[in-house]
C-alpha cells in the first residue's frame, strides 16, 4: 500500500476524476509526488525510467484538462506512460511493472479503458490519433484525440505520412511534439536542427507570449475573425524565424515552444487550445530523466534503469564488474566489427537510433565517417543500406529483429530483388524479456525463409557470430546475408579469436548418438547439448545437430539425420507457423520420410512480458521441458 503521509495527494488519485478535485496550486505537489513515486518504484523494480520522468507534468496538465477516457491519448513511445499508469487506477499494482504477470511496461487497451491505443514501436500515434479523430466525426461523437510523440518518434517515415494525412482531412487532433532532443542515442539529422532553430531563436521566443495572448483575444470572438488571425499568426512566425514552419505549411497550428516542466502553464494552454478546431501541434521542451541527477547527467543509461539503485546517489546496487564474464552477444558484434572495418575499408555501419543498444558506439568512436545513426527509420535505414551497397561498399546494418518487421518492403524489393552484399544484422533475435510482445524477434525466420536470394543464420554462440560476420564480409559472397542473434550474455569468457571462414549452408554434428535426433537453429543449441550430455549418464545416448544456415539448409547433413533417426526434435525461439521447424517438416515430406517429428518452438499466440528465463520456460524452451520431453519419446521408443 501507499504511505499516505509521503504520498499525501498521490494516495487519493485512483482516477483522473480524483485529480481534477484538486485547485491549479495543488498540481505542482502533486507532480512532485508522482515523480517520487516513479523513482521509487523503479529503484526496486527498474523499467524504462527517463522518458516517464520528462512528461510528469504534461501527463497531470492533460489529465487534469481532458475528460479520459472519453478523450483519447495515444502514447509514442508508449514507455512515456509510467505517469499516466499511476493516474488511472495502476498505483498499487505498478509495482509489477514489466514483471511476469503483471502490468505491462506499455500502453496496453487490454488493461485499462485508459490506454486508448498500444504503442510498443515508434511513430505511430499520428495515424492512429487521426483514425479516431475521423471516427468519431463519422459517429457524431465529440471528443478530443491527443498524440503525444517524441522528437525522437517523429523522425520515423511513418510519422511524417500521418502528419501529411492530418492536414488533408482537417481533423480534430491536437499533436504535443515532447521535445528532449534525444530518443535513446541522441537524435541526429535535419529535423533535430529545426526543432532546435526553433526552441533556441531569441527574437521568436520574445515575442510569441504577447502574440498568443492577443491572438487568443481576438479568437474568442468568433469563428469568422479566426482565420483572419491565423494568417497574421503563421505571417509573424515565418517573418521571425528563417524559413516558414514547417507544420503550419502543412495547416497544422503550431503553438510553442514552451516548458515542459510548468505544469500550471501547460494547464492553461491546453485549456486554451482545446476549443480551437482542426489540427494543431504544441511543441513543449522536456528534459529526459527530470528530477533524478543521475538520469539527467546520463540519458542514454537511464533511458530505462539499468538495475536497482539507491535512490539518494543513484549508485546502482547489484553492479558486478567481472572481467571474466561473458559478453552481451551486442557486444560482440560491436567488438568484432570494429576488428573487421580495420581490415576491410568497405565496411560500414548503419543502425536506425539504436547506436549505443546495437554497441556500434566504438565503431562509430573509430570511424565517425563510417558509421550511421539514420534516426528511427528502419525501412529508409535498408534501403540507404542498398545504395552504399549498389556503389561497392559492405554495410552491417543493425536492426532489432522486431523492428525489421517495418522494414519487410526494403528487405524483399530493395534487398533481395536486386541480390546486393547487405550484412542484416538482427539483433534482440527470439524471445527478449520485459518489453514483451512488441518487442520479441518471434517472427523473423518465418517472414524472412521464404523471401528468394538470402543467407539467413543463426550462431549457436560468440565465436559462430563472429565467424558469421566474417563470412558475410567476404568479396565472393555478393548477396544479402542475414544473421539473428538473441539478446543477453554469450557462452564463454571475453575473447577475441582469429577469424575463420564457415562454408555457406553447412551445419554441423555436435554430438552422435542414435534413434532421436535434435536438430536446432542459434542458441538454444546449447540448451540441447546440456540434455544430451546429462542423458548420457543415463545411457541414452541422442544426436544434436546444429544447422547454423536456415538458408541455404544443409540438405546433405539433414538427410543424413533423416536417415538415421527415427524421431527428431526441432527447437527454435522463432514462430512455430512458418519457422525452422516447418522448414524440417516441409523437407521430411518433400522427400517422403518416415520419422516422427516433434517441433518446439513459440506456439500461435504473443508471448507478454517477464523475464528471458521465465517467458522461455513458458515457451517450453527450458532444459527441463527439453530434457522431460526426449526422455519421453525415449521411454516411448523402448515400448514399442
Amino acid at each position: 500500500m501507499i504511505d499516505t503521509k509521503k504520498y499525501n495527494f498521490l494516495s487519493k488519485i485512483d482516477s483522473p476524476a480524483d485529480l481534477k478535485k484538486y485547485d491549479l496550486k495543488d498540481l505542482t505537489a502533486i507532480c512532485e509526488e508522482l515523480r517520487c513515486f516513479i523513482i521509487e518504484a523503479a529503484s526496486k523494480n527498474p523499467g524504462h525510467f527517463g522518458a516517464s520522468l520528462g512528461v510528469v507534468e504534461l501527463t497531470v496538465a492533460l489529465h487534469y484538462i481532458y475528460n479520459m477516457p472519453l478523450d483519447q491519448i495515444i502514447w509514442d513511445v508508449g514507455h512515456q506512460a509510467y505517469s499516466h499508469k499511476i493516474l488511472t487506477g495502476r498505483r498499487e499494482v505498478f509495482h509489477t511493472n514489466r514483471a511476469y504477470k503483471g502490468i505491462s511496461g506499455f500502453p496496453n487497451p487490454t488493461e485499462s479503458i485508459y490506454d486508448s491505443f498500444g504503442v510498443g514501436h515508434s511513430s505511430t500515434s499520428i495515424s492512429a490519433a487521426l483514425g479516431m479523430a475521423v471516427a468519431a466525426k463519422l459517429k457524431g461523437e465529440k471528443h478530443q484525440t491527443i498524440a503525444v510523440i517524441g522528437d525522437g518518434a517523429l523522425s520515423g517515415g511513418m510519422a511524417f505520412e500521418g502528419l501529411n494525412n492530418v492536414a488533408a482531412t482537417n481533423s480534430n487532433v491536437l499533436i504535443i511534439l515532447n521535445d528532449n532532443k534525444i530518443a535513446i542515442d541522441e537524435n541526429t539529422g535535419a529535423l533535430k536542427e529545426y526543432l532546435t532553430d526553433i526552441a533556441t531563436s531569441k527574437t521568436y521566443n520574445r515575442v510569441k507570449d504577447d502574440v498568443w495572448n492577443f491572438l487568443g483575444r481576438i479568437n474568442r470572438l468568433g469563428a469568422d475573425v479566426q482565420g483572419f488571425t491565423q494568417k497574421i499568426d503563421n505571417a509573424i512566425k515565418s517573418i521571425i524565424m528563417r524559413n516558414s514552419n514547417l507544420f503550419e505549411s502543412l495547416n497544422i497550428r503550431y503553438f510553442g515552444p514552451v516548458d515542459g516542466h510548468d505544469v500550471v502553464l501547460l494547464t492553461k494552454l491546453l485549456e486554451d487550445i482545446k476549443s480551437i478546431p482542426g489540427p494543431k501541434l504544441l511543441h513543449i521542451i522536456t528534459k529526459k530523466g527530470k528530477g533524478f541527477k543521475a538520469a539527467e547527467t546520463n540519458q542514454t543509461q537511464w533511458h530505462a534503469a539499468p538495475g536497482k539503485f539507491n535512490i539518494k546517489t543513484g549508485e546502482l546496487l547489484d553492479k558486478v564488474i567481472d572481467n571474466n564474464c561473458p559478453q552481451k552477444y551486442q557486444d560482440v558484434f560491436g567488438d568484432a566489427i570494429v576488428e573487421l572495418a580495420k581490415k576491410n575499408k568497405k565496411i560500414v555501419a548503419i543502425s536506425p537510433a539504436m547506436i549505443s543498444g546495437s554497441s556500434l558506439v566504438k565503431m562509430q568512436q573509430e570511424f565517425p565517417n563510417r558509421c550511421f545513426d539514420v534516426g528511427i527509420a528502419e525501412q529508409h535505414a535498408v534501403t540507404f543500406a542498398c545504395g552504399l551497397a549498389i556503389r561497392g561498399l559492405k554495410p552491417f546494418c543493425n536492426i532489432y529483429s522486431s523492428f525489421s518487421q517495418r522494414a519487410y518492403d526494403q528487405i524483399i524489393h530493395d534487398l533481395a530483388i536486386q541480390k546486393l552484399p547487405v550484412v542484416l544484422c538482427l539483433d534482440r533475435a527470439g524471445l527478449v524479456g520485459n518489453d514483451g510482445a512488441t518487442h520479441h524477434g518471434a517472427f523473423d525466420i518465418s517472414f524472412l525463409r521464404c523471401i528468394p536470394n538470402l543467407t539467413l543464420s543463426a550462431p549457436r554462440n560468440e565465436f559462430q557470430l563472429r565467424n558469421l560476420m566474417f563470412t558475410a564480409q567476404l568479396d565472393k559472397n555478393n548477396f544479402p546475408f542475414i544473421i539473428r542473434y538473441p539478446r543477453g550474455l554469450s557462452t564463454e569468457q571475453p575473447s577475441k579469436p582469429e577469424f575463420a571462414e564457415l562454408e555457406i549452408g553447412k551445419g554441423e554434428c555436435l554430438i552422435k548418438g542414435e534413434d532421436i535426433a535434435i536438430i536446432s537453429i542459434g542458441t538454444l543449441g546449447n540448451t540441447a547439448l546440456d540434455v544430451a550430455k546429462e542423458l548420457k549418464k543415463e545411457n541414452i545416448n541422442i544426436s544434436v545437430y546444429d544447422m547454423i544456415f536456415i538458408k541455404p539448409i544443409d540438405k546433405k547433413l539433414l538427410n543424413e539425420v533423416l536417415d538415421t533417426h527415427q524421431h527428431i526434435i526441432t527447437i527454435e525461439d522463432n514462430s512455430l507457423s512458418g519457422g525452422f521447424g516447418s522448414l524440417i517438416a516441409e523437407h521430411i515430406a518433400d522427400d517422403n520420410y518416415n520419422v516422427q517429428l516433434t517441433r518446439l518452438g513459440i506456439t500461435d499466440k504473443f508471448i507478454e512480458h517477464g523475464s528471458q528465463s521465465e517467458l522461455i520456460k513458458n515457451c517450453g524452451l527450458d532444459y527441463s521441458y527439453l530434457l522431460s520431453t526426449v526422455k519421453k519419446i525415449y521411454e516411448m521408443s523402448i515400448k514399442c
